[in-house]
Formats: C-alpha cells, sequence, structure tokens
C-alpha cells in the first residue's frame, strides 16, 4: 500500500504540473493578451504597451515566463490580478469557501436521494417507477447547469411566482449561506438535480450488480428475509462504488458549480473563473485552474485509498 500511495502521489504531481503548463501555454496563444485588457482604451499607445511589457517581463521567452510563474507558485505567490487590483491568493480565499460549502451541500442533499432512489429502481427494476425514474435521470443528466438554473428562475421566481430569490446569498462568511438560506435554494436545488441524476444511475447499476451475486442467492437459500438481505449485503456492498465516485467526480462537480455560479450570481470560485476570463485576468485563471487540478488528483487518490480501505477484497501491490 505505502508503494502504492508513493507510485500515485508522484503520478499526480505529473499531472498538475503537465495541467499548469498546458493551461500557460493555452492562454498565451489567446488573441489580445493582458497587457491589453490591463490598458483597456489606453492599448492604442505602442510606447506604453512596450514599456508594460517589459515591466511585467511578457518580453521574455514563454518557457521563462511560465518558470518564474512556477516558482512563484511554489512559494506559495499564486500571482497578482490586474482587475481586482488584489493578489490571487487573497480572492481565492475568499471565494473557495464559498464554492466548497455550496458543492458539499449539494452532495450531501444528492447524496440522501439518490441512494436510496437508485436501490428503489435496480429492486423495481422495468417497472413503471425505474422507467419514470431513468427517464428524469437522463434529462437532467443531459441538461447543462446553466440552462437548468435558467429554468428554475423562470419556475420559481419569476412573477408571479416570487417563491425565491433569483440571486444567491452575497453576504460574506458562511453564516450568510444559512441566514440567507432562501437565496440558496434555487443554486443548491440546480447543483442537486444534476448530481442526483448521475449518482442515482450508478446506485442503481451497483445495486443491479450485487443482486445477482451468489452471496445473495445463498442468503436466500439460508431464509433470510429480503430486507435483511437488502440492508445488510447488498446496499453495504453497493456503496462501495458510489464513496469512491464522490473523490472522482469532483472536476464535474466544479464545473457544474462554475456555471451555476455565474447564473446566480454566486461569488465562489466558478463565478470569480467566469469573470476573470472574461477580463483576460490571466493569474486568476492560472490559480484557479492549478487549485482545481489540485484538488481533483488529491480527490482520485483518496478514492483509491478508500476502495481499497472498504472492499477487503483489492489489495494494492507493487508493480
Amino acid at each position: 500500500m505505502i508503494a502504492y500511495l508513493i507510485r500515485r502521489f508522484l503520478q499526480s504531481v505529473i499531472v498538475v504540473w503537465l495541467v499548469t503548463v498546458l493551461t500557460f501555454i493555452l492562454l498565451k496563444l489567446l488573441p489580445g493578451g493582458p497587457i491589453r485588457a490591463i490598458l483597456g482604451t489606453r492599448a492604442n499607445n505602442l510606447a506604453l504597451v512596450r514599456q508594460l511589457t517589459i515591466q511585467l517581463g511578457f518580453n521574455k521567452p514563454v518557457w521563462y515566463q511560465y518558470w518564474h510563474w512556477l516558482d512563484d507558485l511554489l512559494h506559495g505567490n499564486l500571482g497578482f490580478s490586474y482587475q481586482e487590483n488584489q493578489t490571487v491568493a487573497s480572492l481565492l480565499t475568499q471565494a473557495l469557501p464559498k464554492t466548497l460549502l455550496l458543492l458539499g451541500v449539494s452532495t450531501i442533499l444528492a447524496l440522501v436521494v439518490a441512494i436510496p432512489l437508485g436501490v428503489v429502481q435496480a429492486v423495481r427494476r422495468n417497472k413503471l417507477g425505474d422507467y419514470v425514474g431513468t427517464g428524469f435521470s437522463f434529462i437532467f443528466y443531459a441538461m447543462p447547469a446553466y440552462l437548468l438554473g435558467i429554468i428554475l428562475i423562470n419556475i420559481a421566481a419569476e412573477p408571479p411566482r416570487t417563491w425565491f430569490p433569483p440571486e444567491a446569498a452575497q453576504g460574506n462568511g458562511w453564516a450568510s449561506f444559512f441566514t440567507e438560506f432562501n437565496y440558496m435554494v434555487l443554486p443548491l436545488l440546480s447543483l442537486t438535480l444534476i448530481t442526483i441524476a448521475s449518482f442515482s444511475r450508478y446506485m442503481r447499476s451497483s445495486t443491479l450488480d450485487q443482486i445477482t451475486q451468489d452471496y445473495v442467492r445463498t442468503a436466500r437459500a439460508k431464509g433470510a428475509s429480503e430486507r435483511r438481505i437488502l440492508y445488510r449485503h447488498i446496499l453495504r456492498n453497493a456503496l462501495i462504488p458510489i464513496a469512491t465516485l464522490v473523490g472522482l467526480n469532483l472536476p464535474v462537480l466544479f464545473s457544474g458549480a462554475l456555471l451555476t455560479e455565474d447564473v446566480f450570481n454566486y461569488p465562489g470560485m466558478g463565478h470569480l473563473f467566469i469573470v476573470a476570463a472574461t477580463n483576460q485576468d490571466y493569474p486568476i485563471l492560472l490559480g484557479v485552474t492549478a487549485l482545481v487540478a489540485f484538488a481533483t488528483v488529491i480527490g482520485s487518490l483518496l478514492a483509491d485509498v478508500l476502495y481499497a480501505v472498504l472492499d477487503p477484497r483489492v489489495r494494492y501491490v507493487s508493480a
């Protein structure tokens, strides 16, 4: 196990490094560049453009600029936002807790609904309830997050049905999430419905796989009740893939949060990323990308380890 963890950690470092390299190069290839974004209407002043280019080191080779940025990153310096006039680290410190709270609450709500829903669909497979649940799962799974958010706003936040505000809570700190919870209903519902669609399908498939196992037939032959077989045996084993799926699903959750936060104007990392992309604020884009890449590989590593812990049949050996 130790050898496996070391190998996976080294692989994760390489993956994060490659993501930062590709992101840095792609941003450099975009038209316009940060100089014109900083100067705005003064971008036609070639002398000013040349002066700022030299001052910020953009006249250096791309590899030198990347090495300078990577060196700052390894020392905890994520750069400075030209548009927000703040350090990227301070902006992420403000936005990250809000996104984590939104993702955490929506994931918990989705699991609470998706697990029993998937089990019921598996037990009652090929019946009306299974078909209805499958149909809704496919609809929400295929629906873009921004489209679902707009639909929810039109249903529940537009006159004459102003049940919930169309804009998320804007307060600083986690307390505003609960004190202004009515403002968070639609963003949470938007993310939760999409996550339920994904998790319930996996739960249904996992439960169906367990129902056909030999240990289930053995338990029935011994006279165990269907309820006992379902809750004591099938459910416990069917949850193992779901536990690992949560860690592997982090990129999907963040991509959904990115669009959902923008639709509901929620001041989290997703909204920060969208605004930075619109303003060509490259330091923020690089900082958010590096953070998400790191969180993704850590989530994948934890999912692998959790799978080995939950399933005693799995043993990682060094190859």
